[in-house]
């Protein structure tokens, strides 16, 4: 029987405290979906030397996409800019995929790193771009 497929997952979403909050955010679905793959947990936040607990953040002015292409930025609520963290993060996350061969992520929504819809966190935009496959949940 062939391996199962590699799998990025939002380390949260297994239930470590790893969000902003210090908490972690488990899903059922997630864990249910997982029962198909090996995973890997990640944190782009962490990854990008940010700590935890830390200020929430939001992406000004567009989405990942655009926080990649210099167009937007991601601030806490105390103004400061993140942008250089959280794109540090992402390609850390992009480099394990590359190096594992990951060809899936299920990652938070809503998460200025990891969420896919409505808009694309800065990770998840990144990885897409690589022709990764993003489910936000």
């Amino acid at each position: 029987m062939p391996p199962k497929p590699l799998c990025l997952v939002s380390s949260c979403l297994l239930g470590l405290c790893t969000r902003y909050d210090g908490k972690g955010k488990q899903n059922e679905e997630c864990l249910r979906l997982l029962k198909a793959y090996r995973f890997l947990p990640i944190c782009p936040e962490q990854l990008g030397g940010l700590p935890t607990p830390r200020p929430p953040a939001s992406i000004m002015g567009g989405d990942g996409h655009a926080v990649l292409d210099g167009r937007a930025r991601v601030l806490d609520t105390h103004g400061r800019d993140l942008s250089a963290a959280f794109i540090r993060g992402a390609s850390m996350v992009l480099a394990i995929a590359r190096l594992q061969e990951v060809q899936v992520a299920l990652l938070k929504s809503g998460s200025p790193s990891c969420g896919s819809m409505p808009t694309a966190g800065v990770t998840a935009a990144l990885l897409q771009r690589a022709g990764i496959h993003v489910r936000s949940l």
